[in-house]
């Protein structure tokens, strides 16, 4: 998914902020499907088709790789639906939402559009086709397909989003710091405790180096809260439970590695090792040991000449439990053959149409079928022998917090709460507090 919240330190400057959150999911699929006024839940009714519409417009976000893997997708679903013309819309991602709404309002297209996190944003608004027929006509069972992810584009007991993307957030390590240490290399097994006595054996402040890139960014923090058994919005209904025992709790682990195991540089530490720096950039450099984030550093971290790295799944708390980075497609109600739409959906999404994203290192790619292959795990474009099993590995691990309609109003909320406590200046009860009433204010759960 685009992400909607504030600039994580660890992406670099110049990085896509996409997909983010949890793991995304619906499969698609349906042909010959009854779309005529038929039932799907309380998100309303399927809108008629015009099965002899053939002219679809698919919207997506990205730059010019993006582009390349989105066409060569768009290319093989001509070859399967030679009577359907098929073209792709890319639009820059700072521009992308405001546009696409204009879009939708003006009912000027598009038919299929890529999501993330900020789904409901749209579905509660009524602007997205439920999709709950054309699933049930397919007998596909999402989470089969998909694993936990398979559930997360819902609002009010209607699905809308059919995934395209999903990557757990994992950890990537310099095996040289590692071995210099003495250090084991991370596992799936690591606890925190674990974790937190590698990230110190691993710091050296007379290099300049820090054991870890830290979890500033909220899929990072969020992430470290599911671990503790806490919910900063609950799944049910979307009410914020920030301030909540538990993630207070994995509020102060958090801010213990910063400021008082100092085993992960501070928004100011990152600012004087050099422009623009963050996370992605310093480990690059070899100045942080370890550092969580989303499948887009292994192309980053491929290009490094003598970087000797791999990752791992992301340690795990009392729980497992991971963020992960995704986008889903969707059809929006501007649509005039929703069937159609939904047909070229379910050839994007399988193992065959979403091949390009692995092939072309674009991203790890939804379907689990795919995930598994050799296309993905061992691809042409990689020479390094990295350890791409962990992104199969993690999905099991994958949890997403409710997507509320309020999604861009949360993270604002967000951002101005926790700005002083990553700078050391509050602690986690008070900021905790804090958020809590920020996003009781803004959010309206559900019932």
């Amino acid at each position: 998914m685009s992400l909607t919240s504030s600039s994580p330190s660890s992406l670099p400057a110049g990085t896509s902020r996409r997909n983010v959150l949890a793991g995304l999911g619906v499969a698609g699929a349906g042909l010959g499907l009854a779309a005529c006024g038929s039932s799907s839940g309380a998100g309303g009714s399927t809108p008629e088709s015009d099965e002899n519409h053939t002219d679809f417009t698919m919207t997506v976000w990205g730059g010019e790789e993006d582009k390349v893997a989105y066409q060569a997708r768009v290319d093989l679903a001509k070859e399967k639906f030679p009577d359907y013309n098929i073209t792709l819309q890319l639009i820059p991602e700072e521009n992308y939402e405001q546009k696409v709404q204009t879009m939708i309002s003006s009912k000027t297209g598009p038919d299929i559009m890529q999501v993330a996190e900020n789904i409901n944003v749209y579905a509660s608004k009524k602007q997205l086709v439920p999709i709950d027929d054309f699933l049930a006509e397919a007998d596909l069972d999402l989470e089969e397909a998909f694993g936990p992810v398979g559930a997360n584009y819902t609002w009010e007991d209607a699905t809308y989003g059919v995934p395209d993307r999903s990557g757990a957030m994992v950890m990537y390590y310099n095996k040289d710091l590692f071995d210099e240490a003495g250090v084991d290399y991370p596992a799936a097994d690591w606890d925190w405790d674990t974790f937190l006595e590698a990230a110190k054996a691993l710091t050296d402040p007379s290099k300049g180096q820090y054991g870890y890139g830290g979890v500033g960014w909220w899929p990072q923090w969020f992430s470290l809260v599911a671990q503790n058994g806490g919910h900063v919005l609950d799944p049910e209904t979307g009410a914020p439970n920030v301030n909540s025992p538990e993630a207070v709790e994995a509020l102060q682990f958090a801010y213990d590695l910063y400021f008082t195991h100092e085993v992960a540089p501070t928004e100011v530490d990152y600012s004087n090792m050099g422009p623009d720096m963050g996370a992605d950039g310093a480990f690059q450099q070899g100045l942080v040991a370890m550092n969580s984030t989303g499948f887009w550093a292994v192309g980053g971290n491929a290009k490094i000449e003598g970087l000797n790295w791999d990752i791992a799944p992301f340690f795990h708390g009392a729980e497992n439990a991971v963020s992960a980075f995704g986008s889903a497609l969707v059809i929006p109600t501007a649509a005039k053959n929703a069937k159609g739409s939904f047909e070229i959906i379910q050839f994007l999404t399988s193992a065959e149409g979403q091949k390009p994203i692995a092939d072309k290192g674009q991203d790890v790619p939804a379907n689990l079928e795919l995930q598994d292959s050799d296309d993905f795990l061992d691809p042409e474009w990689l020479q390094a022998d990295i350890n791409l099993q962990a992104f199969p590995d993690s999905a099991d691990m994958i949890f997403t917090p409710k997507f509320i309609p309020e999604w861009n109003e949360m993270q604002k909320a967000i951002e101005d709460a926790m700005a002083s406590f990553w700078l050391g200046d509050s602690d986690a009860q008070t900021t905790a507090d804090d958020l809590q009433g920020r996003l009781e204010r803004v959010i309206k759960p559900s019932e």
